[in-house]
């Protein structure tokens, strides 16, 4: 049995890409990864689903991966934009957001008047020159600017194909303003020890299973986590010659590494 299995006694996982493509009229379930999660929850394992959904809300994500067949409630969710309003609070920021219109709600309880900082996530069809634009104008104006992103997500697959994600706009605001993002989203490490902190458990008792192998494989690993990368989602064949990640083992899908982690455990 590989070495990556060994002494495991919580999983993260990703979201899109390992449970499911977007896209379409909600999206498609990867074949057998309904039946995997129920899997980890009969056994010792913990659990967290760890995801960079910045397009609605947990409660309406979650209702959509309900209605896909996946045992899942919003408290066993770890997502960006709660943990950006925990950052806003503490820090007395009044957010220009530029997000995508379902994620709006979480931001309810936040001050947005006169604001002193941007929060940009995975807008969309937001994503306008209009819009990004007059986010350039809050952060130029600013004294001491500051953009909070919801992740640095190259691009992430849906149903009809491959999508830019909110990272290439933080970069373009980045690069405008002269400035450097606060990322709250994988692959931030306080987004890993967060979820970590709700299971209750070391990195080392960890292993994260992700499509994506900078977000997810390599912000894992920098906490201390073992991780995976799925051959579903977003993976290519050349991220295995990947010049700075090693994911500690590749699978074909999140079914196969669930089997793997459980055979591990019955031995």
């Amino acid at each position: 049995m590989a070495a990556w299995a060994r002494a495991a006694r919580a999983l993260l996982l990703d979201v899109s890409g390992v449970l499911y493509d977007s896209g379409g009229d909600g999206g498609v379930p990867i074949a057998g990864s309904a039946e995997a999660v129920r899997k980890i929850k009969a056994s010792s394992l913990k659990l967290r689903f760890c995801t960079n959904e910045t397009q609605a809300t947990r409660e309406k994500f979650v209702k959509k991966l309900q209605g896909l067949g996946f045992d899942i409630s919003v408290d066993e969710v770890t997502a960006p934009a709660p943990a950006a309003c925990r950052v806003l609070k503490e820090r007395n920021l009044r957010p220009h957001l530029l997000v995508h219109n379902d994620v709006v709600p979480e931001f309810a309880e936040i001050d947005k008047a006169n604001p002193n900082c941007v929060v940009i996530g995975d807008a969309a069809d937001n994503f306008s020159y209009a819009n990004l634009n007059e986010a350039f104008r809050v952060l130029i104006g600013l004294e001491n600017p500051v953009l909070i992103s919801l992740g640095r997500g190259r691009y992430y697959k849906e149903t009809d194909g491959l999508k830019l994600d909110v990272g290439a706009y933080m970069k373009a605001l980045e690069y405008a303003c002269d400035i450097q993002a606060e990322v709250v989203g994988k692959p931030a490490k306080m987004f890993f020890e967060s979820a970590l902190a709700e299971l209750g458990v070391q990195p080392q008792q960890a292993i994260m299973i992700g499509d994506d192998i900078v977000n997810d494989v390599g912000g894992a690993q920098q906490c201390g986590m073992r991780a995976l990368q799925v051959r579903t989602g977003k993976y290519r064949p050349g991220d295995e010659n990947h010049p700075r990640v090693k994911p500690d083992a590749y699978v074909n899908n999140l079914a196969e590494a669930v089997d793997l982690i459980l055979q591990q455990l019955h031995e």
